[in-house]
């Protein structure tokens, strides 16, 4: 979007700056000249109870995805365990709008979930996972995510309430990590927030 025409609009929460010289963010058109600071209060008002977690111990190139998924989503945070460095480049700018944590490891994410009270769901396809298809996911839950290849780490999975996996119907083992962050996420909207659940 290009400057603002006519008399410009009223509020602390409008940028001068992009007003003047327009508003390339990528952004839903409800925050267009908005300054940043204030987008993040906005969201704050609506995200959802549910956060999402990637453990990345070998710096997983899908976590910029899952971050932007989770920004659109509404998830509460993106928490990241394991090496603090990640690809950013996926996540289309949208960490700035997005709670983004660093736990050093999967003992620090489990404490921290612990004392706010919230149950460990695993996505993985392990033998003996629940269909994410039929389970009744939690309200407020933390989704979390092994990393492309290695999956859950034996920490995370000895902890999570279940562990559940995407029906799959194809000839290879599993899908993108990032892609499986992303059906979890929607299955929990469609459940909580469309009422489709079980």
């Amino acid at each position: 979007m290009g400057p603002w025409e006519g008399p410009w609009p009223e509020g602390d929460h409008y940028d001068p700056v992009l007003l003047a010289e327009g508003d390339r963010r990528n952004v839903v058109d409800r925050y267009r000249y908005w300054k940043r600071e204030a987008i993040v209060a906005d969201l704050d008002t609506q995200r959802h109870p549910f956060h999402v977690a990637v453990e990345n111990w070998e710096h997983d190139f899908n976590i910029g995805s899952v971050v932007r998924t989770a920004n659109a989503f509404g998830a509460k945070a993106v928490h990241i365990v394991g090496k603090r460095r990640w690809n950013r480049r996926g996540a289309m700018v949208t960490d700035r709008y997005q709670h983004v944590h660093h736990h050093p490891d999967t003992t620090a994410l489990l404490a921290w979930a612990e004392e706010e009270d919230l149950p460990v769901i695993g996505v993985d396809n392990l033998p003996g996972s629940v269909p994410l298809e039929t389970y009744p996911l939690p309200r407020a839950c933390v989704l979390v995510f092994g990393q492309e290849g290695p999956g859950l780490s034996e920490e995370a999975r000895s902890v999570c309430r279940a562990v559940l996996s995407i029906a799959q119907f194809g000839s290879t083992r599993s899908i993108n990590a990032g892609a499986a962050a992303a059906i979890a996420m929607h299955a929990w909207v469609r459940a909580h927030v469309y009422g489709q659940g079980l």
